[in-house]
């Protein structure tokens, strides 16, 4: 009988985790009593919160506790605390690489204004990654319910700090809103940067949203991507270009768009030949982090020791980490999996 290996083990790179979504309930309780802030229930039960985003007033309600999260993050070493725990949890779960998004205009109001607030960021960033060994980088992403002006706004804002830390550019928040092409310009500032393209797609809206993720906003990475299952010509066309999905399999449950872990299409995806990197999007408010990711492709997908290992390997492959830091990784893999 083959011996189960422990996927807490299995070096990965993680590329789909936001900033605010990363806290520790612990923490957020703590910052919440230091600021007096009263937080609902479904912040402070002990459980996650139950959600379920598929209509407007779902979504509506998950924004609203990850507002009433983020307005605990106010002064620079509540920003120096999160990222610094977010790289433990990470290291606990076998991370070896992560790029945390953030959009820097939620922060920029208490943090001195935008420019400020993304350099108090990356300073975290830089200071966590030291101190911990743990490789991070920082993806800036725009929200599609703003104005597309403030997103060509934080495209150049991200090129300009491409050297302190920045290495990608995304469109996060509820895809029903807004067309992916009124963001083109912001994508094209971004990538002539030198950044890479990873907007969200795929997730509340069907393989129409990843198509125009590709076709409007040359998308390198697809945050989130799983409806592409729904269609067998766009799943080829993923896998022939090699972007990646970063996949969310716990996300996509809480917020509805499947039933059941079982019913994530990670087979269908994997099978079709679709590089994935899986993510946690947001332990706060779904209640777990990375390395549970890959033992839902274990548990309800039977993915084997050595399928975890590919998806492992194809989480280094898309992402921005330096080629040896790549390597590295990889060999890592390879002595997990000889194990």
């Amino acid at each position: 009988m083959e011996r189960v290996r422990d996927v807490r083990e299995l070096p990965k790179a993680h590329l789909h985790l936001h900033f605010t979504g990363s806290m520790r309930p612990s923490t957020l309780l703590e910052l919440a009593d230091k600021y007096g802030v009263h937080l609902p229930e479904a912040l402070t039960g002990g459980t996650p919160p139950k959600l379920r985003a598929t209509d407007e007033r779902g979504w509506f309600r998950f924004q609203r506790l990850y507002d009433m999260a983020r307005s605990c993050l106010r002064e620079p070493e509540d920003i120096q605390r999160l990222v610094r725990e977010a790289a433990e949890e990470d290291i606990r779960d076998g991370s070896g690489w992560l790029e945390i998004q953030v959009d820097p205009t939620s922060y920029a109001p208490r943090l001195g204004g935008l420019i400020p607030a993304l350099e108090i960021i990356l300073d975290a960033v830089d200071t966590a990654a030291r101190e911990t060994g743990l490789g991070m980088r920082v993806l800036v992403a725009a929200n599609r319910m703003k104005h597309p002006l403030d997103a060509r706004t934080l495209a150049r804002l991200a090129v300009r700090f491409a050297d302190r830390g920045v290495v990608g550019f995304g469109l996060s928040n509820d895809e029903r809103r807004g067309m992916a092409r009124d963001f083109d310009r912001a994508f094209a500032i971004a990538r002539d940067g030198g950044l890479l393209a990873a907007p969200h797609g795929g997730e509340l809206n069907g393989p129409a949203s990843v198509r125009d993720c590709l076709d409007d906003l040359h998308a390198r990475r697809i945050g989130h991507g799983v409806r592409a299952a729904e269609d067998p010509r766009l799943l080829k066309r993923l896998a022939e270009r090699g972007v990646t999905c970063e996949v969310c399999p716990a996300s996509n449950v809480a917020l509805g768009v499947y039933e059941k872990p079982e019913d994530v299409p990670l087979r269908t995806l994997y099978d079709a030949g679709v590089p994935m990197a899986l993510g946690a999007d947001d332990p706060l408010l779904f209640g777990s982090r990375l390395a549970a990711q890959y033992e839902i492709a274990r548990r309800h997908h039977g993915f084997s020791d050595a399928e975890l290992a590919e998806l492992a390997r194809q989480s280094v492959r898309g992402s921005a980490a330096p080629a040896d830091v790549q390597e590295k990784l990889l060999a890592g893999i390879e002595e997990w999996l000889a194990s």
